[in-house]
């Protein structure tokens, strides 16, 4: 990370940088159509897209004779033209299992990796196929938008995993006390505890986004009003504020962190590494995934999951689904209502007892 930059700053201009070594491995026409959405997407969401399409094109110069010995940067825009419903539904029916060379360091040789995806993995490939073709079809670049006619897969809803309220307080005090954990990870323990206390308190009590918590720079923390400056996913900057408890167990660390020094470029970053560097979201999911782990072994535990456990617990206690929507970030209410469903089941059913026709 170079000095001067913030973490969401830098982190779109890894995926810009990302983006554009992918796209030298597609149809050169792709570069329009990047260009052509840059102003509206974030550039996440672009190089989504990009690996997205090169899973597609791979797939076609394996299994369409025609394209077999053209290098796929050579494919012409009018191959749109010739891919049918068909080709598409059979790619769809390709994602459920298939396999990708990669390069394997230790033996330097290739070697194949089995891939598979789920209904929401081949949703959004089909997504990013639609969007695709929409923008060449609007731009009378191709006759047709072959990937209009093909329906989206059937999402089942997935079950919301979330910790229940004694195993919010057994994570924390095992967290604050490491107790459960093996004599290794009680050496780390003695040098993280205040950080992993503050940063899974944190998480806890605002439910803000795994992604949101390690973009937190030191001059984010307001603790006389007891908020925090987050940059939302795409871009939106939001206030979030906080409790006693996530007060009690930040101030010590934040106290703690201005005496650390950090490495080169992380001077401002609130949550660092072993290695003085700002934490990042996937060392952030092995901790939780680390003491979650002694508190429950029948529930995958995740920082995201800790956010639903969040957001129950705040409308539980509120009622209110816009509040819960406003404070998660959510764009729609029907995001959050849709997460939530079950505990309105249960409002309604209070409902129905709370009104009495005669008295007993």
């Amino acid at each position: 990370m170079q000095t001067g930059k913030t973490y969401h700053e830098q982190t779109d201009i890894d995926n810009i940088q990302r983006m554009r070594q992918v796209q030298k491995e597609l149809p050169s026409f792709c570069k329009q159509f990047f260009r052509g959405i840059e102003h509206t997407t974030a550039p996440r969401t672009r190089l989504a897209y990009a690996l997205d399409l090169r899973i597609f094109f791979e797939y076609l110069q394996k299994n369409n004779p025609s394209l077999c010995r053209t290098p796929i940067p050579e494919f012409p825009i009018s191959i749109l033209n010739q891919i049918t419903k068909e080709d598409i539904e059979e790619y769809m029916e390709y994602l459920d299992l298939y396999e990708k060379e990669h390069d394997a360091p230790s033996e330097h040789v290739a070697a194949a990796r089995e891939y598979t995806n789920g209904e929401r993995g081949k949703s959004r490939k089909l997504s990013t196929l639609r969007s695709f073709y929409q923008y060449f079809y609007t731009s009378e670049l191709i006759e047709k938008n072959v990937a209009s006619l093909v329906p989206m897969p059937k999402l089942h809803e997935k079950e919301i995993i979330r910790l229940d309220p004694n195993e919010v307080a057994e994570l924390l005090d095992l967290v604050e006390n490491g107790w459960e954990l093996t004599e290794n990870e009680k050496r780390y323990h003695k040098v993280t505890k205040g950080r992993d206390l503050a940063l899974l308190t944190l998480l806890l009590g605002t439910g803000i986004r795994v992604s949101e918590c390690v973009g937190l720079d030191l001059n984010d923390v307001d603790f006389d009003n007891y908020g925090i400056h987050i940059i939302r996913k795409g871009g939106a900057e939001a206030v979030i504020y906080f409790g006693d408890e996530v007060y009690d167990a930040l101030m010590p660390y934040y106290e703690q962190r201005k005496g650390m020094i950090p490495a080169e470029g992380h001077e401002n970053a609130l949550f660092l590494s072993l290695q003085n560097k700002r934490i990042s979201v996937r060392s952030v999911e092995k901790l939780v995934k680390k003491y979650a782990s002694r508190v429950t072994s029948l529930k995958k535990i995740t920082p995201h999951k800790l956010r639903s456990t969040y957001g129950t617990s705040l409308y539980r206690e509120t009622g209110d689904i816009y509040l819960v929507a406003d404070v998660l970030g959510h764009k729609s209410v029907n995001t959050t209502r849709k997460h939530y469903a079950a505990m309105e089941d249960d409002n309604r059913r209070k409902a129905a007892r709370a009104v009495k026709l005669r008295e007993p």
